[in-house]
């Protein structure tokens, strides 16, 4: 890959078990591949002193918390001014990974919008994206998103995006954005393609996930960061474009919503 093509995994997790061996080597097997920045995700408040320290330690990675969808109803809930707190750190460029999981955690799902409001309103106090999981609860979601977006705006990416069409539009209506994961490029995908294909080049975002869902060539394998590299490719051509402008629209698009990713480091 030339020097000069560069893109943003916009969600990873890093801290997780898969990646305790060798996170340096997986940081430099990213930045080999042209992959400048990684946002790793903490899925669990109480775990974010060590998603922290990773971002501390490695200067391409920048972090985010929350609590994920299906721990809402095993873990503590968060609340506005915990997450504000975590904001004030100048790697923490993200609220979340929230959302509605009714998939493997529909019994939960009281306790997991209570938690995705909570998580909506320190997006809005803190200026930093909500980053959304959303998985078999398309109707829920976009009545959640709508209504808290007209009782004050806030930004957010729909993450390893895998919902219907009519929940992409409303998210693009809402000014938000898509990201695609491996997923995207897996073969049988066609239908989720023309999803992202309907959508403004100018609202996507690329991601891996990792250490989940590995795009081809690397599919059953486990995902890491370098591998960005193969779904954002595998993507340019959705879109007409080719690999280094849809690789500049995607790195575009990542410092529009995440600007505090964005800014890290100007004022030094």
């Amino acid at each position: 890959m030339s020097a000069e093509i560069q893109i943003t995994d916009s969600h990873c997790h890093l801290d997780f078990p898969d990646f305790e061996a060798e996170r340096a080597g997986v940081i430099d097997r990213a930045l080999a591949a042209g992959v400048t920045r990684m946002v790793t995700i903490c899925t669990k408040l109480r775990l974010e002193p060590q998603v922290r320290a990773i971002a501390e330690a490695h200067a391409p990675v920048f972090y985010a918390a929350g609590t994920h969808p299906m721990s809402a109803a095993d873990e503590p809930l968060a609340t506005v001014e915990e997450l504000v707190s975590l904001a004030a750190h100048p790697k923490f460029v993200g609220i979340g990974e929230t959302g509605l999981d009714y998939h493997y955690t529909a019994e939960s799902a009281d306790a997991q919008i209570e938690s995705l409001r909570i998580h909506i309103e320190a997006a809005r106090r803190t200026g930093l994206p909500l980053i959304i999981h959303a998985r078999d609860a398309d109707e829920d979601m976009a009545r959640i998103l709508t209504d808290e977006h007209g009782a004050g705006a806030f930004g957010c990416v729909m993450h390893c995006f895998t919902s219907g069409a009519d929940l992409a539009r409303t998210a693009v209506d809402l000014g938000f954005y898509l990201s695609m994961s491996g997923i995207a490029a897996f073969p049988r995908s066609t239908a989720l393609r023309e999803i992202f294909a309907s959508v403004p080049v100018e609202r996507i975002l690329v991601e891996t996930d990792a250490p989940y869902l590995a795009p081809p060539p690397h599919r059953g394998k486990r995902n890491e960061p370098a591998y960005t590299v193969h779904t954002a490719q595998a993507a340019a051509g959705l879109f007409g474009m080719d690999w280094p402008a849809f690789a500049a629209q995607t790195q575009a698009n990542f410092e529009r919503l995440f600007t505090k990713a964005a800014e890290y480091g100007m004022a030094a």
